[in-house]
């Protein structure tokens, strides 16, 4: 009552590989691009009739298919709702997470956007695959690492004071001592905001011991370039807005 009929059945055979060979090689490409669209106008009642398609572009040989889905998915998750995304999005979401970079690139540009749509506990699952993305096909695509400093930020509010602590303050560490200054320098953002999580959640402790972490790592640093770094650290106002001084004395 949508749509007619033969117009879904038109779309959902720009899966089959035939069509590939003697109508368009990027068929399969435009039919990723256009399921979001598709699944709106059907509306989440009827995900069934997409979701095979949805699951054979998700597994297609190209990866520019592959890519194409990975930068959509979160909006689909939006129009599915939180059952059926963590029913049959969640699987796809992970598989994207161990795909090509070309592909993992995708879901890392709206990785707090898909994250914050899944319940905590679900969503909890994913700190200890965060530290995946700091590690790349290609090191030197620095603008990877960029992204994931910028996509930390977001996600620092769905995960509680220890969650940061044991998870994401070691990926924040790590993008600090990156070779590539434009990593360092939203990395330190990273930190300071580290820091204000602590502090605005009253774990203090928690806040007190990174520091010390950062002035053993930074500020004693044999380097010139760890020294350097801890001194953009404090530029940032982490001090002066998240420490107070009677914590510092």
């Amino acid at each position: 009552d949508i749509i007619p009929q033969p117009l879904l059945d038109q779309y959902l055979s720009m899966t089959d590989p035939a069509r590939a060979q003697t109508v368009d090689t990027e068929i399969a490409k435009h039919c990723a691009y256009s399921l979001p669209g598709v699944a709106l106008t059907l509306g989440r009642q009827n995900w069934h009739c997409l979701k095979d398609t949805y699951e054979t572009l998700a597994s297609d040989v190209q990866w520019k298919v592959r890519r194409t889905l990975a930068f959509s998915i979160h909006e689909l998750a939006v129009i599915l709702g939180d059952q059926l995304t963590a029913a049959d999005l969640v699987p796809i979401f992970n598989g994207f997470l161990k795909d090509l970079d070309e592909v993992r690139i995708g879901v890392l540009k709206h990785l707090y956007d898909f994250l914050k749509l899944l319940h905590a506990d679900k969503r909890r699952e994913y700190l200890y695959q965060l530290q995946e993305f700091v590690v790349t096909d290609n090191s030197r695509n620095w603008r990877f690492r960029y992204e994931l400093a910028e996509q930390l930020i977001l996600i620092l509010e769905l995960y509680n004071p220890n969650d940061v602590y044991d998870y994401l303050r070691h990926i924040a560490l790590t993008l600090c001592s990156d070779k590539v200054s434009e990593v360092r320098w939203i990395s330190f953002k990273l930190v300071g905001d580290l820091v204000h999580k602590f502090y605005a959640n009253n774990a203090s402790a928690l806040g007190l011991n990174f520091i010390n972490e950062l002035v053993v790592r930074f500020r004693h640093c044999s380097k010139w370039v760890g020294r350097q770094a801890f001194a953009f650290i404090c530029q940032v106002g982490m001090f002066s807005l998240c420490i107070s001084m009677r914590t510092l004395n």
